[in-house]
């Protein structure tokens, strides 16, 4: 047995994901590595209130041909280059050989413009207008779920260019499928697994029929954890946001509610919603004060895959089984160092397992560290002229 006392901020480790039974690597030492690889072009922050040539801008051709609505709020339209198609679709064909299937999928997808200014992220946006998009995506998820042949709607917004978004004006999407993905399906075999398999042993909120829930047990824990020692970000009355143990990407956020089990967006109360406002309008302000750029990331909300039947009775919602899901959202973003230089998944993250450099606790350290208020707000205010007042006697 080594005499050498472990350190997690020295020594390497692997850590567990128990929604998806994988593990990563986390090896600190690495941070010290000079960089002279591939740097990008920072996120612009000086885009103009309108963009005539925007395909998502009020009033505006899209590249499909239709016209948008002169919408002043959000504004959700099917997507004119959509990733699955509507039904009626075609049926398997004959598997040439058994490791060679083909399984049709139908479904929708959708465009949320979470505001009608082409230079307002959710990082600039109002509570109020925040809230909005939360509605949206509420209106979203009921009306596709609700679809015949749907099993899961997925709710995500892909910012910057470095994530793949081909257009800067603030939006997100759905897709919705007639089979679970690969991910979501993961996480709730594991969900279901932990509260079948464990017995509650803290003061945690539980899930259906009293039994465990995997997420509420581990915010539980997470917002026990001594401030300074911890992997919290923010928190407030219902929502933490906190860099998960065992967080791939280096200021990943996981964001949930931890006051009680809500398995879907549709179950949030109205306090729960405004406080859930509250937590996105900070960790994107955060997140963009961390190098003081437009800071990219991809965001997923994970849920119940689709609305509750509505033959059910309301108090038979506590009771089904598919409630296991808690809420939650993924914030993956991919930059490292700084607004240029970005973590890329590849060689041993490919063939092996994810790696990463910085530990949570240290990331989440960096983020508690920043402003919550936007630095283009400070920038704003520092520039206007300051009135002098004098007073004649």
């Amino acid at each position: 047995m080594s005499s050498i006392q472990f350190d997690p901020t020295t020594h390497p480790h692997r850590r567990h994901n128990p929604l998806t039974g994988e593990y990563v690597l986390v090896s600190p030492h690495r941070t010290k590595r000079p960089w002279q690889g591939q740097t990008e072009a920072p996120q612009a922050s000086n885009l103009p209130q309108y963009d005539p040539k925007c395909y998502l801008c009020p009033g505006n051709e899209r590249a499909g041909g239709a016209k948008n609505e002169p919408y002043t709020s959000t504004f959700v339209f099917e997507n004119d280059y959509a990733a699955v198609l509507p039904p009626p679709g075609p049926g398997a064909p004959p598997a040439p050989h058994p490791l060679l299937t083909t399984e049709p999928v139908i479904g929708g997808c959708d465009v949320i413009i979470f505001h009608p200014r082409h230079d307002l992220t959710l990082a600039r946006l109002s509570i109020p207008d925040i809230e909005k998009v939360i509605a949206q995506w509420c209106a979203v998820y009921d009306r596709r779920g609700h679809q015949e042949g749907i099993e899961y709607v997925q709710i995500f917004e892909n910012k910057g260019s470095m994530m793949g978004c081909s257009n800067p004006h603030p939006h997100g999407q759905s897709w919705s499928l007639s089979a679970v993905p690969s991910l979501p399906s993961t996480e709730l075999t594991n969900l279901k697994k932990y509260s079948l398999a464990q017995a509650q042993t803290s003061s945690a909120p539980t899930g259906p029929k009293g039994r465990p829930c995997l997420l509420c047990e581990y915010a539980h824990f997470e917002v026990g954890v001594p401030h300074e020692q911890g992997r919290v970000v923010f928190k407030n009355e219902h929502w933490v946001a906190l860099v998960p143990w065992w967080a791939i990407w280096p200021f990943e956020i996981m964001l949930l509610p931890y006051k009680r089990h809500v398995p879907s967006l549709l179950s949030l109360m109205p306090e729960e919603k405004h406080s859930f406002a509250e937590a996105l309008s900070n960790i994107t302000k955060r997140y963009d004060n961390l190098f003081k750029c437009s800071f990219a990331y991809s965001m997923g909300i994970h849920q119940r895959p689709v609305p509750r039947r509505a033959d059910l009775p309301p108090l038979a919602e506590l009771e089904d089984e598919d409630n296991v899901a808690h809420l939650h959202l993924h914030f993956a973003p991919p930059l490292l160092r700084s607004a240029t230089v970005r973590k890329f998944l590849v060689g041993f993250e490919l063939m092996a397992e994810p790696q990463r450099d910085l530990t949570p606790e240290q990331a989440a350290q960096r983020l508690r560290g920043c402003p919550d208020v936007h630095y283009l707000d400070t920038l704003e205010a520092e520039s206007k002229p300051v009135a002098h007042w004098c007073q004649t006697e």
